[in-house]
């Protein structure tokens, strides 16, 4: 049996590295009572979708023209929005770094979006060996094309990565690739990420290097 070692730990962002999720339902709340009140919760509905999936399934047609519009209102909201790291966030990536093990954020949000985190957390950076973000993918999540793309920047096979993420689109992103995949509970309820991860946290208080290894089965 080919001997398996965590070299790499990929993370989503939204959900995953900032509690940001309570905040884009009140804005995606905001946008969807306007534009579809008849289709009440359609916030909680959409939640881990990419832009373009969301304008895709519910703003084309006749809301086409309201897209550049939307689009405005989510950049300015992102500027002004916390990005507040997941409890205990910060002490397991420093804990897997110190351990040799290389990190990357691996987002569909995009470079203007990152530009508001980086002036939120300037020590944001420091955090990862990579950043990857919409721009680097010609795919979109639930595809594994953005995890694959990390693993080869990061010089590491896919069977030495676990993926951490919180959305169905992005669990089944990280299966595809093959990867170890942890499942947060910060978006969907554990009936629906159980079933598409390999363990599943609230949040990584206590989490380790050692403890992560053990829990997935790496040698």
């Amino acid at each position: 049996m080919q001997e398996r070692q965590l070299k790499a730990a990929l993370f989503d962002l939204d959900g995953v590295v900032f509690d940001t999720e309570p905040q884009y339902t009140v804005f995606w709340g905001e946008q969807c009572r306007m534009y579809h009140p008849e289709h009440p919760g359609l916030e909680q509905e959409i939640k881990g979708s990419t832009l373009t999936q969301i304008y895709d399934c519910w703003f084309s047609g006749p809301l086409l023209k309201e897209q550049p519009v939307i689009t405005e209102r989510l950049n300015a909201y992102e500027q002004q929005m916390d990005y507040d790291y997941i409890e205990g966030f910060i002490a397991f990536v420093d804990d897997l770094r110190r351990n040799g093990v290389k990190t990357a954020v691996v987002t569909s949000s995009n470079i203007p979006k990152m530009e508001s985190v980086y002036r939120k957390q300037p020590g944001f950076k420091m955090l990862f060996d990579a950043i990857l973000t919409s721009e680097d993918f010609e795919r979109s999540k639930p595809d594994p094309d953005c995890y694959l793309k990390a693993a080869r920047k990061l010089g590491v096979g896919a069977g030495g990565c676990v993926v951490f993420e919180d959305s169905v689109n992005g669990l089944r992103s990280g299966m595809a690739a093959q990867m170890k995949v942890v499942g947060l509970l910060t978006t969907n309820p554990l009936d629906i990420v159980a079933p598409l991860s390999d363990i599943q946290v609230t949040d990584y208080t206590g989490m380790t290097f050692e403890s992560v290894s053990h829990s997935l089965n790496f040698l």
